[in-house]
């Protein structure tokens, strides 16, 4: 059987030698991609959807890696494994190198939290398992108890696996003997990894399992690659593009023929097709929520189809590709796989070595995160991509025999580099088991569940023998408490300070779990006369969701709100819903968290979202000034009735 496949002129690279196999617009869209994904981890605010960044990524991946498979296979009739993953090793091995033993390095000497999990973190990292080591050890894309110093290789990962699969995928595909048949298979496997990832998803919990996994995220590649072959098709787009401009399509149904042709001619049309696609990207990334099911059900997989329009835009419209390849873009661009590999250590680091960082810092590092990346760029992979490993050393060597200086270059070299596997070593063998937030979590938990078994005790005894007399009421006994982690950091001092407290708080609950939790409770008589909810840590809240609240535990019991502290988008208005819910509701008033421990940041955990003991005292202390406040009637609503005073734990009514 004898398969023909042909580039077309236009297709075929633009750029000034046959190596670099440059399409034209692409390396702009790469810049654009990594400049979102930047903005995304440094200041998520701004654009708290910048994460779709590395779809355009895959999808670019995907088209390429295509094109370069199914170009070789149509002048030799075969495809070199070893050749096509020795080419994927020199691009993407030798800046890995640096980042792992550099980075490791400093975190040792730095310490604490950043060590931990780093022994299966570099394993994830050399062996292109990133994904599925993170998702085999429960960790969470979107925890912020945790700063994984390499969790940006997760993507990396996922490509490494597509590109270890996808030729032989592609040499079954090229068997088959109709190209719409082959298109269709491509497109198939697409839309079953979109199906599988909302399938999987579930609102409310942790997506991590379902935006790392390589069959749940693979949708962006296979995108890509039914691009690349939809291009290359004798009566593919674009063929139709070129016959409808010359009045000439004829392939293909008439009705799908016309439609085509309208849409791909005149020419001029397609670059504005490109830029609102482009501007479509730009709104999700302004836009769409990372841990909202509208990503994950269809949106994720409607950033990949319009990167393939902005793909096809530029690389079949000279001045659409010449629009994205501005100077500025194009040098980010052909910087961007170093730049993406390092500005997220260096960004994890920097918090570490300065907790309090500001946007100063924060830009401080993405310039140094672009100028290691363009180092790596000029030294280290383009020598690597033209002349190999092998023959890179050979430069090397011969570099180290000119001259005794140079010699002393290299020897000082391979001392540091002995220095970094040195550092990388000692960080993984002292790494700790968990982080000092974690294990603040943990201590809460388990008081939590020594404090349940007490009580289990208690009653049974009191059961068993009705002369004994009534246990005395402790201050606690009065409250019920639903909460989050920080609840759970707290449970100690919660304990401490309110004996017999009743408290359910789990990790990266919501406030949308909270009435069902409450409603439960008051069903099955254990809802105590007062209850605290702190559960504005891990999302925004909303005043329906409050109202449930209220419902929930009925009209006759107080019900303290506890504000959120973090470095979220969201906290400012979980803090401001709690405040306006308080001043127009009888009985509701606040436990000023955020405030109280605002200046005391030195006593939370690595994470600064979670106390540690002194902060877990400053917590409950918040939560008594509140009850104090509300051990009189509640003033009616109509009218603000407390602000904030001087001090920040306690709230005092307007006089």
């Amino acid at each position: 059987m004898k398969l023909s496949y042909r580039t077309p002129a236009s297709l075929r690279p633009d750029s000034e030698t046959r190596d670099s196999r440059r399409f034209s617009g692409l390396d702009g869209l790469r810049g654009i991609a990594v400049s979102v994904v930047l903005v995304f981890h440094f200041f998520p605010q701004v654009l708290p959807g910048g994460f779709v960044g590395v779809d355009v990524f895959f999808v670019i991946s995907g088209f390429l890696i295509t094109g370069l498979l199914v170009d070789e296979y149509a002048r030799s009739r075969r495809i070199s494994l070893r050749r096509f993953w020795s080419r994927r090793v020199r691009r993407l091995v030798p800046p890995l190198v640096p980042l792992v033993l550099l980075c490791c390095t400093v975190a040792w000497m730095l310490g604490g939290d950043v060590l931990v999990g780093l022994g299966w973190q570099v394993l994830g990292a050399v062996t292109f398992g990133y994904n599925w080591v993170s998702i085999a050890g429960s960790a969470s894309y979107f925890s912020a108890t945790s700063p994984e110093l390499f969790r940006n290789l997760w993507s990396l990962a996922v490509e490494e696996q597509f590109y270890l699969v996808w030729p032989f995928a592609l040499l079954a595909v090229l068997l088959i003997r109709s190209a719409r048949i082959r298109l269709a298979v491509v497109c198939t496997l697409g839309v079953l990894s979109v199906l599988w990832m909302g399938f999987l998803f579930q609102p409310g919990a942790d997506p991590t399992r379902v935006y790392y996994g390589s069959d749940t995220h693979s949708f962006g590649l296979f995108a890509g690659a039914a691009l690349a072959l939809l291009l290359r098709r004798p009566n593919g787009l674009g063929a139709l593009t070129r016959n409808a401009n010359a009045g000439a399509a004829r392939t293909g149904p008439a009705g799908f023929t016309r439609f085509a042709s309208r849409l791909a001619s005149p020419a001029r049309l397609r670059p504005w097709l490109g830029l609102a696609a482009l501007l479509g990207i730009g709104a999700a990334a302004a836009w769409l929520p990372a841990a909202g099911p509208s990503a994950y059900r269809g949106g994720l997989a409607a950033i990949s189809l319009l990167s393939c329009v902005v793909i096809w835009a530029a690389v079949r419209g000279a001045r659409f590709g010449r629009w994205l390849d501005t100077p500025v873009l194009r040098w980010i661009g052909e910087r961007s796989y170093g730049i993406y590999l390092w500005h997220w250590p260096l960004f994890v680091l920097a918090g570490v070595a300065w907790p309090a960082a500001g946007v100063d810092v924060h830009l401080l590092v993405a310039a140094v995160a672009v100028l290691v990346a363009a180092a790596s760029y000029r030294w280290l992979e383009q020598p690597v991509r033209r002349r190999g490993l092998r023959g890179g050393i050979r430069s090397l060597s011969g570099f180290a025999t000119e001259s005794w200086s140079r010699l002393a270059v290299v020897g000082v070299a391979a001392m540091v580099g002995l220095i970094l596997v040195g550092g990388t070593t000692a960080a993984v063998v002292v790494a700790p088991a968990e982080t000092s937030a974690q294990a603040r979590i943990t201590s809460g938990r388990h008081m939590l569940e020594a404090a349940q078994a007490d009580r289990k005790r208690e009653d049974a005894e009191r059961k068993s023998d009705p002369t004994a007399a009534p246990a005395p009421v402790a201050p606690g006994d009065l409250i019920s408490a639903v909460g989050d982690s920080v609840m759970l950091a707290s449970a100690p001092e919660l304990e401490d300070r309110f004996p017999g407290i009743l408290i359910d708080a789990a990790v990266s609950r919501g406030m949308r779990a909270a009435p069902d939790i409450l409603a439960a409770q008051a069903a099955a008589g254990t809802l105590r006369p007062v209850v605290v909810v702190g559960l504005g840590t891990n999302g925004p809240i909303t005043t329906d969701e409050l109202l449930a609240i209220e419902a929930a535990i009925g009209p006759d019991r107080k019900l303290v709100l506890v504000t959120a502290f973090a470095d979220r988008d969201w906290t400012a208005g979980v803090n401001e819903a709690l405040a306006g819910f308080a001043a127009h509701h009888r009985l509701v008033g606040i436990a000023g968290w955020h405030d109280a421990i605002a200046p005391h940041t030195d006593v939370l955990a690595g994470d600064n979202i979670h106390p540690g003991p002194t902060g877990g005292r400053i917590y409950a202390d918040c939560i008594a000034s509140a009850l104090d406040w509300l051990a009189p009637q509640h003033p009616l609503h109509g009218r603000d009735p407390y602000r904030l005073g001087q001090d920040p734990v306690v709230l005092r009514p307007v006089s």
